[in-house]
């Protein structure tokens, strides 16, 4: 395998034939060609492994070939945004895209002191895996075109003491129009968010069924999305969108329906079905539970019983 490691965004911009970047902590590229135009990225023979050191957003139409992020092969269809954090790996075959691209690069150092760089750890979209990126309508597409010629226009301009703030405000108008069109992803699919739904309760009950918890302890949120070969944002996200609620509040929904039933069985105490349920204190069990249900183990037992 090809490994490529840039540091700095001149180096990505010399190996793939571009101009030096007029700022050496920001970037933003366009081309467009003819329609009938494709772009070809490594042979089809070798896979390369390709990390940056910066941030970047690319939006391109991949037309064949095999890309793969965080060991998940992404679904190559339709105009899509691709959001990459810094030291994070793509690995490509025989990749070919669209001539029309758009692309942006900006460094850690870029935003630092600024709100994005606060604000841009809120946007989940950068730690998901290729094939949970972004797929945008026709007119959603269209916007972001928009957005990407506008932060190029600024880029392009005679640099002077508004440029950084113009192009920052852009750039955030970018992210939040994307995280706009990631929550109606959500809701647009929500037969996979079922599928989500239904496959994490899988986890859990063979998880218990193995008698894991009692020997290792409640399953984590970081646990369950390996298991289902997702991120665990991207996992809490699309069950946050059907549900309502959270990865862990499912987690210990489930507990609490487990307890229950438990309960109810005369030889089991409420510190056995605590440790059953993977507690390591039986007051934390306890506290849950009334917390869910609105009354201690000893109530619910005694409310079925009798």
């Amino acid at each position: 395998m090809k490994e490529l490691e840039f540091k700095h965004i001149s180096d990505f911009h010399a190996y793939n034939g571009m101009a030096e970047p007029e700022n050496p902590l920001f970037s933003v590229s366009s081309y467009k060609g003819k329609e009938q135009d494709v772009k070809n990225c490594a042979p089809e023979e070798e896979h390369v492994s390709l990390t940056c050191d910066f941030y970047s957003i690319s939006l391109k139409n991949i037309l064949g070939g095999e890309l793969i992020y965080g060991k998940t092969k992404y679904d190559c269809d339709k105009g899509t945004l691709l959001f990459t954090a810094p030291n994070q790996t793509l690995v490509f075959k025989g990749l070919v895209f669209s001539s029309e691209a758009y692309h942006i690069s900006f460094h850690r150092d870029f935003i630092r002191g600024t709100g994005l760089y606060r604000q841009i750890k809120k946007y989940n979209f950068f730690e998901y895996r290729v094939n949970e990126a972004l797929h945008l309508s026709p007119k959603e597409e269209a916007l972001i075109k928009s957005l990407f010629k506008n932060i190029e226009n600024e880029y392009h301009n005679n640099q002077d003491e508004f440029s950084k703030e113009l192009i920052l405000s852009q750039l955030t108008t970018l992210l939040q129009y994307s995280d706009r069109f990631y929550k109606r992803q959500f809701l647009d699919r929500k037969h996979i968010n079922q599928t989500m739904l239904s496959r994490f309760k899988d986890v859990l009950n063979t998880y218990f069924d193995e008698n894991r918890m009692a020997e290792e302890g409640i399953p984590s949120v970081d646990f369950i999305a390996a298991k289902l070969g997702v991120s665990h944002r991207y996992m809490s996200d699309t069950i946050k969108a059907e549900t309502g609620k959270t990865a862990i509040d499912q987690i210990n929904l489930f507990l609490i329906e487990e307890a229950k039933n438990i309960l109810l069985d005369a030889h089991v105490s409420i510190s056995e079905t605590a440790y059953k349920l993977g507690f390591e204190y039986p007051q934390y069990f306890s506290r849950l539970f009334k917390k869910k249900t609105g009354m201690s183990p000893k109530a619910y037992i005694e409310a079925k019983l009798h």
